[in-house]
């Protein structure tokens, strides 16, 4: 069995975003990969061909970020 370029992406993608997912409770910089991951698989999907599946993983994408910025700035001390 071989491997285009595209789907090693794509494996890589969603690997990452499984990982990231795991450990997001440990630190905001894994949610931060999270939302990097899933920008990767909503490109991913629409480099395949499979539009709602990068539409969606880009939905993903925004919430990740937010969630990253609330975390992050639930940790800042008020001034």
């Amino acid at each position: 069995m071989t491997f285009d370029p595209l789907t090693v992406f794509g494996l890589v993608a969603v690997s990452l975003m499984l990982l990231f997912y795991a450990f997001e409770d440990n630190s905001p910089w894994c949610i931060l990969g999270f939302a990097i991951a899933c920008a990767m698989g909503s490109i991913y999907g629409f480099l395949q061909g499979a539009w709602p599946f990068g539409l969606v993983e880009g939905v993903w994408t925004f919430i990740a970020l937010k969630r990253w910025q609330n975390r992050r700035l639930a940790g800042r001390p008020i001034a």
